[in-house]
């Protein structure tokens, strides 16, 4: 009997040792996101993106590198939008999950948070903050995968300009951290650029619930345009809905932090005339594949942009792990870098930002313009930066 059990036990052994071929790894993937406060619809929508991108994959047998067959799960802890939250994530999911490639954070804070607990060298990092300081020729492992300010709030102001002639007057609301200190100097610049006068830069703390007295001192300084910069959905939205119940008839735009359904949910019908940035067109033929996947798996939901982007930025992963034939984070991070031309969820892969931030790891992709018209968000226009 006890040569018997010795024997089972050694071949127990030898089964963890060496696992019968064709035997599928596990490839752990980190999400940080804000899951909780008024960033939460992002978050979700980042959770989401990657769920979907993982499901895709490991329908199609798993993840092949090299030899092996990975198949892919996620690991997501929530950073409440905060730095703290940033770091306590990314050393979770880094010392104590063993994970190489992340996604997220989201908003400037924790992303630099993170970062600074993966330097040097420890994780790639594809990220969505605004900040500069996001991409520096240092962080060879860092990749941006939305549009930052520098690359979009001038093309988007040249299109409000474009379209509202007469319109003079701009009123900025902007968060009071890191995205907002380091974003609101280019949007002034921006907005001066193109023939408007800013003549109030209001700064507000994230989970701001009561916006009347800042949006009556915009009513009484005549503002034609009430800019809410990277404001989260939550605060976008009562902004949106104080304001009307105000009285104020002017346009609200907002050159960041798209999420326009959610706003809709929380205006209701005074969201009438909310222009938004998008990343995505859900309504084109190249989205329903994804839109289908989505509603599959999470009804009716909605789906705001972060689920494309970091859908995509999944796929653009996986392409690179793949040719790198490795998940060794230097030859992965080698392999991003060359994907450009790729196809892709958003076009041929483009990379910039050499010029402005000494490294082209900020992914370039044409945004949309929309609108809720009607009580429904809709695309209006195409813009390419």
């Amino acid at each position: 009997m006890r040569t018997t059990l010795l024997a089972a036990a050694a071949l127990a052994l030898a089964a963890l040792i060496n696992p019968p071929q064709g035997a599928a790894a596990d490839l752990k993937l980190g999400v940080i996101a804000p899951l909780s406060g008024g960033g939460t619809d992002w978050g979700i929508g980042t959770q989401r993106g990657v769920e979907l991108a993982v499901d895709e994959i490991n329908a199609a047998g798993g993840l092949r590198v090299g030899s092996e067959t990975y198949r892919v799960s996620t690991v997501t802890y929530d950073d409440q939008y905060s730095g703290q939250g940033g770091t306590t994530a990314a050393t979770r999911l880094i010392e104590g999950d063993g994970v190489k490639f992340i996604f997220g954070p989201l908003g400037s804070t924790p992303v630099l948070a993170a970062q600074a607990v993966a330097a040097p060298g420890k994780a790639v990092i594809l990220s969505s903050g605004y900040s500069p300081r996001i991409l520096t020729p240092q962080g060879r492992h860092n990749f941006r995968v939305t549009l930052a300010t520098p690359e979009f709030a001038p093309a988007f102001i040249g299109w409000l300009r474009r379209t509202n002639a007469q319109a003079k007057r701009v009123g900025i609301i902007s968060p009071n951290d890191a995205t907002g200190q380091s974003v609101v100097p280019i949007l002034v610049d921006a907005y001066k650029k193109a023939g408007f006068e800013v003549v109030l830069d209001e700064k507000v703390e994230r989970g701001t619930s009561d916006f009347t007295p800042l949006v009556t001192r915009m009513i009484a300084q005549r503002i034609e345009v009430i800019e809410l910069d990277s404001s989260t959905p939550g605060d976008a939205g009562l902004i949106v809905k104080q304001a009307r119940q105000l009285g104020y008839r002017g346009m609200i735009m907002q050159t960041g932090g798209p999420a326009i359904d959610e706003v809709v949910n929380i205006a209701g019908g005074l969201a009438e005339g909310y222009t938004t940035m998008e990343w995505f067109d859900a309504g084109s033929p190249e989205a329903a594949p994804l839109v289908a996947a989505y509603r599959a798996k999470y009804g009716k939901a909605p789906m705001n942009a972060f689920v494309p982007i970091m859908y995509n930025a999944a796929k653009l992963l996986f392409e690179a792990v793949k040719r790198a034939g490795s998940t060794d984070v230097t030859a992965v991070s080698a392999e991003l870098e060359k994907l450009e031309g790729h196809p892709s969820l958003f076009g041929a892969v483009r990379w910039g930002g050499q010029e402005r931030y000494g490294i082209n790891h900020q992914l370039m992709t044409d945004f949309f313009i929309a609108q809720v018209k009607q009580g429904k968000p809709t695309v209006i226009d195409r813009v390419r930066p």
